[in-house]
């Protein structure tokens, strides 16, 4: 009988060391032996003493029914709803009883080690785009019955809010390394992501660690976004005044002397011509509006925006595309109806992309955020910000496809021109035989054409749009990428003004310069 008794006495002291106080569970689980932390307090959360802890909100800590939805919020920033089918699949087979055990909690990310990646070793230093980081620096942990939950055919949804700007957040949970090394990744396997403007709502097939991460966004004062405000609208304005005097130019010179270049130069100026003034048009056609209305005219607004970029992206693309036809095929080359070849693509591609868009109710009144409170700072007719996928359908066609594309291969062809005229330049020189002196005159003149030829080329390639990549860096990049392509139809007067004056030299004298006219007037023979 005394044995039995103290049988019974050790095994109920045992018990009791093995459940410990839900507070000393993550203090314990950082030991050094406990490698890594999140196993060892996914095991021992479960069967912790709650005690005193029951009444800190950030911690939760009891049974739940199986058989109903259950929706908990540990903080106000954080809340998750949880299908009753999730917590039947974390009772297990063999486990009885009408309730499981449901614990969810907030860590903080610092506890979370990234494992380290090995790259390849460079001469050249180039810097690292910023990390994205934590939402809050907080981790939300989500733990049911006794068996591990994963896919799930009904997703658990978790609600990370945010009152301050942040970049496009991702929902990601943490996987272990394979090494059990006590480091991990941040995968975004099983989950989804649905950013509404004021919270990320992810749905995940699992439960585990989960977290949001951001990516850093610049921050910009009010006083900036207003001038940012009225550069934009200015130079838009502007860029009206010029595409419609380079377009009068165009056509002057379209019946005096046909060409394809200048036809080509046309359609461009034609498509930013509708881009600037749609863009004047959905800025300020917002203002009529209320706030919880958007009205068919928005819409249409927003898809003529949209067309309107998407063909300037693609005359952009056919003027790097016409330039390679004449420096890298042949020179004089006849292409049966080749303007309206190219028509069909520049026109007929962005409405192509632009209808299936709106068919799928894309475009609307889209809000801007201010930095500080997240309340609407400024609207336009663009694509609207209740569209649940507005950040993937506003990434693919107008960043990743359309202007990554352009912007590469117009830089190439950019490349070759100065690789051209490099060429040539040298060979000219090299067949002169007057003096010294007259020589670096005349380098130097021809040095200054050939800037003035490669940059206004850069502008007529559409390459300004690539200094985007600067607006995640630094204010100052914001600042520039604004006025350049604000004053595209400045550019584009200015390039009119250059082929109007070569033309009219080449019509008054014989052939000058044959380098910098192979650049300059890029026209096929009719």
């Amino acid at each position: 009988m005394w044995i039995t008794f103290s049988l019974v006495t050790l095994a109920w002291i045992s018990t009791a060391q093995a459940r410990i106080n839900c507070e000393q569970v993550l203090h314990d689980c950082l030991r050094p032996e406990h490698v890594p932390w999140t196993k060892c307090y996914e095991d021992r959360i479960g069967s912790c003493i709650t005690g005193r802890i029951q009444s800190n909100p950030k911690f939760i800590h009891q049974r739940v029914s199986w058989s109903q939805k259950v929706e908990k919020s540990p903080t106000p920033e954080h809340s998750l709803s949880i299908p009753a089918s999730a917590l039947q699949r974390s009772r297990g087979p063999e486990v009885l009883g009408e309730d499981v055990l449901l614990v969810t909690t907030v860590i903080n990310s610092t506890l979370f080690k990234l494992s380290r990646t090995r790259r390849k070793q460079s001469r050249v230093i180039t810097p690292d785009p910023p990390a994205p980081s934590v939402l809050g620096d907080l981790v939300l942990v989500v733990r049911a019955g006794n068996v591990p939950v994963q896919n799930l055919s009904q997703p658990i949804k978790l609600t990370f809010k945010h009152n301050k700007q942040v970049g496009n957040g991702t929902c990601v949970f943490w996987e272990e390394s394979p090494l059990d090394d006590g480091t991990g990744t941040w995968s975004t396997k099983g989950c989804d992501t649905h950013d509404t403007g004021d919270e990320f709502i992810c749905s995940c097939n699992h439960m585990s660690f989960f977290a949001v991460l951001v990516n850093p966004a610049l921050s910009v004062s009010q006083s900036d976004a207003v001038n940012l405000s009225y550069i934009t609208y200015i130079g838009s304005a502007l860029s009206v005044f010029f595409t419609v005097i380079s377009l009068i130019i165009y056509i002057c010179l379209q019946r005096r002397r046909p060409e394809k270049a200048t036809g080509v130069h046309l359609q461009l100026t034609g498509a930013l011509l509708c881009l600037h003034l749609t863009f004047l048009l959905c800025s300020f056609w917002v203002w009529q509006l209320s706030e919880n209305e958007e009205g068919w005219v928005c819409k249409g607004l927003g898809f003529f925006l949209h067309w309107s970029l998407l063909a300037t992206f693609s005359w952009t693309a056919l003027e790097g595309f016409h330039l390679y036809l004449l420096l890298v095929r042949v020179f004089n080359i006849y292409v049966r109806r080749y303007l309206l070849k190219l028509s069909v693509v520049g026109w007929g591609v962005p409405t192509l992309v632009a209808a299936v868009c709106g068919i799928s109710g894309v475009y609307g009144k889209y809000n801007l955020r201010d930095a500080n409170n997240q309340t609407s700072a400024a609207q336009i007719c663009w694509m609207s910000s209740e569209f649940p996928h507005r950040l993937l359908v506003s990434y693919i066609t107008t960043v990743a496809v359309p202007g990554a594309l352009m912007i590469l291969c117009n830089s190439c062809m950019l490349g070759l021109v100065v690789f051209k005229l490099w060429r040539l330049r040298a060979s000219s020189l090299g067949t002169e035989s007057s003096g010294w002196k007259k020589i670096n005159r005349e380098k130097g003149m021809k040095l200054l054409k050939d800037a003035a030829t490669v940059l206004g080329l850069s502008c007529v390639l559409g390459l300004p749009w690539g200094l985007a990549s600067t607006t995640y860096i630094s204010l100052p990049g914001i600042y520039i990428f604004t006025i350049l392509n604000s004053l595209q139809g400045l550019f584009m007067f200015l390039w009119s003004v250059a082929l109007t004056c070569k033309s009219r030299s080449d019509n008054d004298s014989s052939v000058r310069d044959p380098s910098s006219q192979k650049i300059m007037t890029t026209s096929f023979n009719n």
